[in-house]
């Protein structure tokens, strides 16, 4: 489901991005082809200019296995 947030004073896009998830990798560009009329504002987002976001991403929990020197 998609969320709408405003930004900041002075707030860029990633920087916008990594404020909600915590990162940045791979959703700036699902971001961005959900508001195409970001790319046309420059760096620095206008203060409360809405913002729709893409679903947070999902979180891979890889285990690695623990390794025994000796038994």
């Amino acid at each position: 489901m998609n969320r709408i947030v405003r930004a900041h004073q002075g707030e860029t896009l990633d920087a916008l991005l990594y404020r909600v998830y915590g990162k940045t990798a791979a959703i700036t560009e699902q971001t961005l082809q959900l508001n195409p009329h970001l790319a046309e504002q420059g760096p620095v987002l206008k203060e409360g200019t809405p913002v729709t976001l893409p679903p947070p991403p999902e979180t891979r929990e890889t285990k690695k296995p623990k390794i025994q020197l000796w038994s």
